[in-house]
């Protein structure tokens, strides 16, 4: 077996998220010999981890940010 090259880090959500797509329209088609689609598999759960924690960290600015502005808000309101 010969080892292959660390496939390369996505540049972006988006990046990531079409070459997920790709690759799952490339498996539903079933015309992938089991080596490339052994390949494709693995690439796609790499994929699919990236974008997770994408959106996990996405979640958590979105938490903070929401929690900067609730707090301001209430301290608003009590001057009125």
């Amino acid at each position: 077996m010969t080892r292959q090259a660390k496939p390369e880090k996505p540049r972006s959500f988006e990046a990531a998220l079409a070459e997920l797509e790709t690759i799952v329209a490339s498996m539903e088609g079933g015309q992938l010999p089991l080596e490339a689609s052994l390949n494709a598999y693995k690439r796609g759960a790499e994929l699919l981890q990236y974008c997770q924690a994408a959106l996990q960290e996405a979640q958590q600015q979105v938490r903070i940010l929401e929690a900067d502005t609730l707090q301001s808000f209430a301290g608003g309101d009590e001057n009125r």
